[in-house]
């Protein structure tokens, strides 16, 4: 089963707010969210590459991509 690490969602626009509206946000959610629990035998990176993603196992490894700066 797949899950999508990023979700939107659209925020309640106010007809008397001052700044333009920013009609759909999103956020991250982390793989870790949907395991109950930590399956036996799952793989696991080396340890350079586990120092590298900042996790020993693949399942719970999540990339983060900034968005500052984008479309500016």
């Amino acid at each position: 089963m797949s899950y999508p690490q990023e979700q939107t969602w659209a925020p309640f626009v106010g007809p008397f707010d001052p700044c333009p509206p920013i009609l759909c946000k999103t956020y991250s959610t982390p793989p870790q969210l949907f395991m109950c629990f930590q399956p036996p035998n799952l793989p696991q990176f080396s340890p350079q590459e586990a120092l590298r993603f900042g996790t020993l196992w693949p399942a719970l490894y999540s990339p983060y991509e900034s968005r500052w700066g984008k479309g500016r």
